[in-house]
Order: structure tokens, then sequence, then C-alpha cells
């Protein structure tokens, strides 16, 4: 069984940190039960594992945290989902090449219950959304907009960490870093792709979506 918790309001991110690698040091001693939560931060950023100093543009905008997950700088805050997934990736089959591939696939199945066509590219992680309505890059590359970042760290084969959705952030908070590293392409929502999504409407995919997983993502 997997417990799905949704927290109301915004929940500090040191907090948020802290009950994680609780719930985790519980899953790998096999006291509590693997768990996807389901919260919104205070505006702040992230820095993962990779991240690049140069990346961090305006440095004094929010409070920002060295995260212990894989990846660059991320935002997170209010309007963007963030599912932090504790899962033991050890009775998965320990592959996490396919554990963060099939977290990739079940955001692209959420968000196909919104009509929003998700897609994954070589060497970017997360999932993107084909931009035609906006001008190419300078070099004539079609523009994509990142719509969802995923970042995990295992612990004794268990996850945590995980993936943000942007529902309805304020896109201009991505200002202060450069998302992930990847410079040209931007960030998108659900409504700043004309969509009235909820975060309860959100929710409600998300579960659904996991329920129709399979491969890596399938109970242990």
């Amino acid at each position: 069984m997997i417990d799905w918790i949704i927290s109301d309001g915004l929940t500090d991110y040191a907090s948020a940190v802290a009950r994680m690698e609780d719930r985790v040091a519980g899953i790998a001693a096999g006291t509590a039960a693997e768990a996807i939560w389901l919260v919104e931060h205070p505006p702040l950023y992230t820095a993962g594992t990779s991240a690049r100093i140069e990346d961090l543009v305006d440095p004094d905008r929010f409070p920002v945290f060295r995260a212990q997950r894989g990846g660059q700088y991320t935002y997170h805050g209010p309007g963007q989902r963030v599912i932090y997934v504790m899962l033991d990736v050890g009775a998965r089959g320990r592959d996490v090449r396919c554990f963060v591939r099939d977290l990739e696939a079940w955001v692209i199945d959420t968000l196909r219950s919104f009509n929003v066509t998700g897609e994954v590219r070589p060497g970017r992680v997360g999932v993107w959304v084909a931009r035609p309505d906006k001008p190419p890059l300078p070099d004539g590359t079609p523009r994509e907009d990142k719509i969802a970042a995923i970042g995990i760290r295992l612990r004794r084969w268990i996850s945590f960490h995980g993936i943000s959705i942007n529902v309805d952030p304020d896109l201009s908070h991505f200002d202060g870093i450069v998302p992930c590293g990847i410079r040209g392409h931007g960030v998108t929502s659900l409504v700043e792709l004309g969509l009235p999504v909820t975060m309860n409407d959100l929710d409600l995919a998300l579960q659904a979506g996991f329920a129709r997983a399979g491969g890596c993502l399938a109970g242990g």
C-alpha cells in the first residue's frame, strides 16, 4: 500500500526535507509504508548536485536551498504542485533509469488527461511542451517550454525528492535562475497554456495516472 498525503497551504521546504528523510528511514526499516506526498512551497530556489553557480542569476530574490537530489537549479512556489515520491526502487528492479523514465511517463499520462502533449528529450530530464505559437530560437530550433521537472535521490534504494508540475505559478519567478541549466527554451504551466486546471484537478489526475502505471512504478 502507498500512502497518498496532500498538504494544504504552503509547506516549509526545510521541514519537508526532514519529514521526507524520516519517512525514507522508516520505509527502509520496514516500519513505514511507501508514500507520495503532494505539497506547495513558498517561493524558493533549490540547487541539485549538478548545479552551476553561474545559473543562479538572482541569488537574492528568494531563499536558496542545497538539495540532495540530482539535477541543477529549479524553482518551487505557490501554484506549482510538488510530488515527493518515497518509493522502494529496490523492490521495483533497482533500475534507476527505468524508474526516472517511468516517472516521466506518469507525468505525460497525467498531462494527457488535460489534452496536453508532454514530451521528453534526450539529455533533458523532465517533460516539455512544443510551442509552435512562439518564435523559434535564434538558430531556428523550434521553441519548447518545460512544464515538469524531475530530480530524485536514493537512500538504501528508497527514492525521495521527485517531481514538480506547473499548474499556475508566477512564471516570472523562474527568471532568477537558468532552470535545470537549459538556456533558450522557457517554462510554461497548465494555466499559461489556456487550461483552467486547479490543483485538485491535477491531484486527481495524478492518482488516476499512477494507478495505471506499470514498469518500474508498479508495486514492488
